[in-house]
């Protein structure tokens, strides 16, 4: 950043401290709180203030009365910026309130802001294409987990146990999450030596871990669930054994994705070139073979018990014609129905 920028944009901060000192204090402002958010967000692009970002996490977890004050204050902050330095620190920040996992944060749905179309206004598009891209993809992510974070906490508040058709779409929303996180990346070479969009990389890559593992652990969960739904009635059918194999499908291509993106951080210098992440495919593909061979294994019975269902109304249908009553039980129990189904 040129000399005469970086001086215009400390003016700019110091007056955005002098306007929030001087503010009355309301339930939507405290003077305090917002001083400390613009230093955060600062116009400078050589460092994060690292010091300042704990601070507002600390404000964050204080108390809930605080959370209005830091809500307003941060997307005052971000609705005014035309600077890709703030917006891309405000995203970082909110990122980190986030990750503190506050229930009063959870429970907001969507980022209080909106940088969908960001572009900045101080720099000509060719030279900042590339950052306005990175922040319009963070934000879309950022946006698109709390608003999956808030949807699972509803469910989780049903006392009602996920189907195993549940289970498996919920897997699909993780997916289409990472495929948004994935998209958070450097778009030119110029932009993978900018300290600011480093700082920011470490957020994604351990965002990338979580998601990873979250993802892993639906997996497990549908597998589980699979089995359960394989000795109960009514079991799963087409619909379950479609999302498996979509699943599958997707989940080979985000592991050569994800390869892809380990490599990129690797040259960044965001992971070390000594330790490289192994990556198994999300989930782990015999765990998905194993889950594609129960679910289909069933929807094939159930198919084959339709079959003789429909041949026991055909003998109905042709005694009637006859005079003759015909009882058909059903009733079985699992022993007696796998001997017919073995037939």
């Amino acid at each position: 950043m040129k000399l005469w920028k970086r001086a215009v944009g400390v003016l700019k901060d110091k007056r955005s401290i002098y306007v929030a000192g001087v503010s009355r204090r309301t339930s939507y402002r405290n003077p305090h709180l917002e001083a400390i958010i613009i230093k955060a967000t600062s116009h400078d692009d050589s460092f994060v203030d690292y010091k300042n970002f704990q601070r507002v996490y600390q404000w964050a977890r204080t108390s809930p009365l605080y959370m209005k004050p830091l809500i307003w204050s941060l997307s005052n902050r971000m609705d005014k910026t035309r600077t890709w330095v703030v917006a891309l620190k405000g995203l970082m920040l909110i990122h980190g309130v986030i990750c503190c996992k506050i229930p009063a944060i959870q429970r907001i749905g969507r980022l209080p802001f909106d940088l969908s179309s960001f572009s900045d206004g101080h720099t000509k598009p060719n030279k900042t294409w590339g950052f306005n891209a990175f922040i319009r993809a963070y934000f879309a992510y950022l946006d698109q987990k709390c608003f999956l974070t808030f949807s699972e906490i509803k469910e989780n508040n049903n006392a009602k146990k996920s189907s195993l058709g549940e289970e498996l779409r919920r897997l699909v929303t993780w997916q289409s999450l990472m495929d948004l996180l994935l998209q958070v990346r450097p778009q030119g070479e110029n932009m993978r030596r900018v300290g600011l969009v480093f700082e920011a990389m470490i957020c994604v890559v351990t965002e990338v871990f979580e998601v990873y593992e979250k993802m892993r652990r639906l997996i497990s969960q549908a597998v589980a669930r699979a089995y359960e739904d394989d000795h109960i009635w009514p079991r799963p059918g087409d619909v379950e054994v479609n999302l498996a194999n979509g699943i599958m499908k997707k989940a080979t291509v985000q592991g050569d994705e994800l390869c892809l993106f380990f490599e990129l951080c690797r040259e960044m210098g965001v992971l070390n070139a000594s330790f490289s992440p192994k990556v198994e495919r999300i989930p782990a593909e015999e765990d998905f073979r194993e889950l594609v061979r129960i679910v289909d294994r069933v929807s094939k019975i159930n198919t084959r018990e339709d079959e003789i269902l429909s041949l026991d109304y055909e003998d109905h249908d042709d005694h009637q014609d006859h005079g003759t009553i015909v009882i058909v039980d059903h009733n079985y129990d699992d022993e007696q129905r796998d001997e017919i189904l073995l037939v």
